[in-house]
């Protein structure tokens, strides 16, 4: 088995600075908020993913 990277790409280290300097610059409300929806779409994807392996694996 194909051992995954656990180290961030130059891009992704990008990404997550600028991500940071967004989130340094949102209100209270709007960090909760956007944690909030943050969270929703997590769990969004682990079904795709779900959704996806069971139709790979024929479950």
């Amino acid at each position: 088995m194909e051992q995954v990277p656990l180290e961030l790409s130059l891009e992704q280290e990008f990404n997550v600075r600028s991500f940071e300097d967004q989130v340094d610059r949102m209100s209270r409300d709007q960090a909760q908020y956007f944690l909030k929806e943050l969270y929703k779409q997590m769990l969004m994807r682990e079904n795709m993913y779900r959704h996806f392996l069971k139709q790979e694996w024929d479950l």
